[in-house]
């Protein structure tokens, strides 16, 4: 076991060095410079601890950043770490039921903003394979009527799937090697516990990547007199204040947020245009920000007395 985790390392160090061989090289020159009492004749590191000192002594002398620090001893807590610590729990997850048509999963790709989706067959936990955006959009393009008479699972791809006690280094070896983008994590009883993919645990490596149109909206503010924005990670009593309405604690005593009182009403993750009534209002998800393409904001909207009360 001992030795198939040194290997593992050795894979992940040898990639993240392909990447960053100016750093690699410089690192290896810097150790005798830095620490010329240790003698590294061989110009390389005997074991993980002198190159874990080495890189600590190097940080506090102001000779390595501080991100490439954490990165690099990132790379060897990951083969500490497992896959149910990265994956996307099922309660986050973006699935299709195999009987949707080629137009019903294409509009949910479009306003998730996923290229690939589980496809499921009685339930989430009878995952069936993975259906690729691209083989769909071009089903639909050589063949118009396909898109109202196929269905989903007549064009998906397998599924990988995963305990969710591997580690994630294994993994990520595995998925470079295979060639593999997205696998389904299943848990000790066979069921799905969620999904993980190769960018889950290359940022546990590099840090979290930031969305380049996360444009920093406002927790809550009023558009008009009846819309309002507020973002998806407002608590719901925090929201409940604003719009100056009273809600029982049963109403979400198992969540927090508004993204989460959502999900708990509609029975799954919301994506873009996902609609809820709150005690006269209408709250509607706009579009995902970030990798994971989580909802970042909300649009709220007083209804008509009339429609209120027709609910």
């Amino acid at each position: 076991m001992v030795t198939e985790v040194k290997q593992v390392r050795k894979s992940i160090s040898l990639a993240l060095a392909f990447i960053y061989t100016p750093i690699a090289k410089g690192v290896i020159a810097l150790g005798n410079l830095i620490t010329p009492d240790k003698g590294f004749k061989w110009g390389l590191f005997t074991n993980e601890n002198e190159f874990r000192e080495l890189m600590d002594h190097a940080h506090v002398r102001g000779l390595v950043e501080s991100d490439e620090h954490e990165m690099l001893q990132n790379v060897f807590e990951l083969g500490d770490t497992l896959v149910r610590e990265l994956m996307v729990h099922r309660t986050d997850m973006v699935w299709i039921e195999r009987d949707k048509s080629l137009r019903q999963a294409l509009s949910l790709a479009l306003r998730s903003g996923y290229s690939r989706i589980p496809v499921t067959g009685e339930n989430i936990d009878n995952v069936i394979g993975i259906a690729y955006v691209k083989d769909l959009a071009k089903r639909a393009l050589d063949h118009h009527e396909a898109e109202t008479t196929e269905k989903v699972e007549q064009h998906i791809r397998p599924a990988v799937f995963v305990p969710e006690n591997k580690e994630a280094a294994e993994l990520l070896k595995e998925m470079q090697r295979d060639q593999i983008h997205l696998a389904i994590v299943v848990d000790e009883y066979g069921g799905t516990a969620g999904i993980i993919t190769i960018e889950d645990i290359i940022e546990e490596i590099v840090g979290e990547i930031a969305d380049e149109y996360d444009d920093g909206i406002e927790e809550f503010n009023w558009i008009s007199e009846t819309k309002a924005r507020a973002k998806a990670s407002m608590h719901i009593e925090d929201l409940a204040g604003e719009l100056k309405i009273e809600m029982d604690r049963d109403e979400f005593e198992d969540v927090d947020t508004v993204g989460g009182y959502m999900a708990e009403k509609l029975g799954r993750v919301p994506i873009a245009g996902s609609t809820i009534n709150l005690h006269g209002y209408s709250i509607t998800s706009e579009r995902p920000l970030g990798r994971r393409r989580r909802i970042s904001s909300v649009i709220i909207e007083r209804l008509d007395k009339e429609v209120d009360e027709h609910e």
